[in-house]
Order: C-alpha cells, then sequence, then structure tokens
C-alpha cells in the first residue's frame, strides 16, 4: 500500500482540508489518487465535527492537471479501464449529496478532469496565477465526462469554445463566466481560503444539509416537481430548533448557538 495521495486536516471551527498532494504527477487523476480523494470525502461526510470542506491542492502552481494520461494510452484491455473511470461519477455524486459545502481552493490551474472537480463543488476561489481550462482535445481525447458538468455551468457556446478549442482560460475570465465566486490576489490566498471556509462552518449544519440536499434533489428536475420538493423541505425546515434560534439571536444581536435538531 503506498503513501496517501491526498492529506485530510480539520481544523477547530469544523473545516475539512482535503489536500491533493502528488505534487510529482502534478495532482494527476490517477486511480489512486481518485480513491484517496473518494475516502477523504467519505471520512468528511460522516464526521459530525465537519461542517465545511475545503479541496485543495500542495502544489504551488497546479490544482491538477487533470486525468492521468499514461494510464489513458497503457496496454490494459479496454474493459478495465471503462470499470475505472466510475470513479468520476461517483466523486461528482458524492460531493453534491455530501450535505456540507464544498469549497474548491483553486490555487493553482485547474485544467481537464479538475475542471469538472471544480465545477462539481460548491463554491470556488481562485489565485488570480491560475488557469481554468479543458485541453483534452489537444492529445486527440476529449472531455467526455466532465461536458455534463460544464454544459450546467457554462453558456453552450462558450462551453463549445472550451472543450473544442482546448485553451485555457484566466481566473478572472473564469470569474467572468460566472464559475469562480472570487478571484484572490496570490499572497492572500490562503488567507482568504479560511475566511470563507470559517464562514460557511459559522451558519447551521443542519439547515446546511437540509439546503445542500435540496439543491441536490431538485437541480435537474422541472420546475413544478422541483418546488413541490422543495415546500416539503420547506416545511420540513419549519420543524427545527435551529431555524427558531437563528431568527431568534437575529433579532437579539447575538451569536447564534445551533443545536443541530
Amino acid at each position: 500500500m503506498g503513501e496517501k495521495l491526498v492529506r485530510y486536516e480539520v481544523d477547530d471551527h469544523g473545516a475539512a482540508f482535503v489536500t491533493l498532494d502528488d505534487p510529482g504527477s502534478r495532482n494527476a487523476l490517477g486511480d489512486e489518487l481518485l480513491d484517496d480523494l473518494l475516502a477523504a470525502l467519505e471520512t468528511a461526510r460522516r464526521d459530525e465535527s465537519v461542517r465545511v470542506v475545503v479541496l485543495g491542492s500542495s502544489h504551488e502552481r497546479v490544482f491538477s492537471s487533470g486525468g492521468n494520461l499514461k494510464a489513458f494510452a497503457d496496454d490494459r484491455p479496454p474493459i478495465v479501464k471503462y470499470a475505472g473511470l466510475d470513479r468520476f461519477p461517483r466523486l461528482f455524486t458524492l460531493i453534491g449529496a455530501l450535505g456540507k459545502p464544498v469549497i474548491c481552493a483553486a490555487g493553482g490551474d485547474v485544467l481537464a478532469g479538475a475542471f469538472g472537480l471544480a465545477l462539481a463543488c460548491d463554491l470556488v476561489l481562485a489565485k488570480e496565477s491560475a488557469r481554468f481550462g479543458c485541453p483534452e482535445i489537444n492529445v486527440g481525447a476529449f472531455p467526455f465526462m466532465i461536458s455534463a458538468l460544464i454544459y450546467r455551468n457554462v453558456d453552450r457556446m462558450k462551453a463549445n469554445e472550451l472543450m473544442m478549442l482546448g485553451e485555457r482560460i484566466t481566473a478572472a475570465e473564469a470569474r467572468d463566466l460566472g464559475i469562480v465566486n472570487k478571484v484572490v490576489p496570490d499572497e492572500e490566498f490562503g488567507d482568504t481560503v479560511r475566511d470563507w471556509a470559517h464562514r460557511v462552518a459559522a451558519k447551521s449544519p443542519l439547515l446546511m444539509k437540509l439546503g445542500k440536499d435540496a439543491i441536490d434533489a431538485t437541480r435537474d428536475l422541472g420546475l413544478r416537481e422541483a418546488l413541490d420538493h422543495l415546500q416539503a423541505q420547506l416545511a420540513l425546515a419549519f420543524t427545527t430548533e435551529d431555524l427558531g434560534e437563528g431568527v431568534r439571536a437575529f433579532q437579539e444581536k447575538r451569536a447564534p448557538q445551533w443545536r443541530r435538531r
């Protein structure tokens, strides 16, 4: 068993820092790293002390270079390669169903499959120097799996441009497309990521879970179906103690004491 390629640490605010840590491969999303990432996210999902997950990288210039090209071109039987591809849909599905917000801390270039990974997250913070892109077409591939996420987050013509030209865009351009929340000067990036993580962690974990679960369940539904589901979730929220505590704390101008019930 090799050394873990993903680090997992939880701070005293309930922020779990899940860090891609295979700098030698530029955090290529190979099977071993993806398995470690899935395991870390499952740990965060089960850990009641965790209120928010921050997905980052130990590499100074690269968040992740995307899928492992060496594995794409090796001589394993096609059926073996096909079976391994389920890691990406499992990862994207797990992030949506985690019940806790996930912040992508794009401290470097976010490329290929990693672009889809960022889009699967709830919030994206990017270093000013980071670039985003889908360069797969340049090596005779195509961003098949992540196209589903790209088309759900980027206007059709721009999505086609990204996938068919394979050119990289700046963090500022990604923000203008609505796929990055905030672009941060490189020297302020770490502090800003922690600030956002701790601000999210300060919210009611119960109401955040109900809200994220509702988003995950309704994002691909028709309007009528979505509204029916959301009405039921709002009614459920009314039964929680945390909702009442939040309102009282606001009226009394004090910090709320969340009880997760």
